[in-house]
């Protein structure tokens, strides 16, 4: 698939592999220097990808939040925000979600229920068919998405890194432990191509406030 965006997944865990607790308050997991990192990052890309449970758990409103980089990208003849992208198997979405109404900037739905989520999401955003990653993929580079940015949740993750459609990983580690079995974990058990026999590339170690950023390279698959 050699016109699919260059994927970034990026994600913030406890020591012991949890980007959240069971509670409903909202685990701070990173820190102000880390989220102003992170803002970077979504200033340089050309679309943020959320799975359908991350936004009906947080409410993402996932725009760059920095005036300069939102500047800087439209002096570049860019949208002030990236595209937001979404992958829903029910189109289970409520249309007044902060990722639906926050921002003037393109709003992808990728669907494999597309009839009911065109129903429901038709006015606020552009809903696609899709049954696959791949498909996924192909329609983000026809779309002129050269780099793709992921953050999260569990789902997502699990099926870029298992698919191999991931490029880049960043990493965050917070320094404490969430030791709950019945929280979200960074990803779910499944079968990952880069395992003790083909290990990521770690390119970059960086300590920021009291948490330490780890950024990996991973090796394209074979079919890709």
């Amino acid at each position: 698939m050699p016109n699919r965006p260059y994927v970034v997944l990026s994600a913030a865990s406890s020591i012991d592999g949890y980007i959240d607790d069971a509670t409903d308050q909202r685990l701070f997991l990173s820190n102000d220097e880390d989220f102003d990192r992170v803002d970077e990052v979504r200033a340089s890309v050309d679309a943020i990808l959320v799975g359908a449970n991350t936004i009906r758990v947080d409410n993402p409103r996932l725009l760059v939040r920095s005036q300069e980089r939102r500047d800087r990208r439209v002096a570049a003849s860019l949208p002030f925000s990236p595209a937001k992208v979404t992958i829903t198997s029910t189109g289970d979405l409520s249309p007044a979600a902060s990722f639906f109404t926050e921002g003037d900037i393109d709003k992808l739905v990728y669907t494999s229920a597309f009839e009911k989520t065109a129903a429901t999401l038709g006015e606020v955003a552009t809903v696609i068919e899709a049954n696959d990653l791949h498909s996924v993929l192909r329609d983000l580079g026809d779309r002129g998405i050269e780099r793709l940015m992921v953050e999260g949740g569990t789902t997502m993750h699990t099926q870029f890194l298992t698919a191999g459609l991931a490029d880049e990983l960043h990493l965050v580690i917070a320094p404490f432990f969430v030791g709950d079995p019945a929280a979200a974990s960074f990803v779910a058990p499944g079968n990952f191509p880069h395992n003790s026999t083909r290990r990521m590339d770690l390119t970059e170690v960086r300590q920021i406030g009291d948490v330490v950023l780890l950024r990996y390279l991973l090796e394209r698959a074979a079919d890709d």
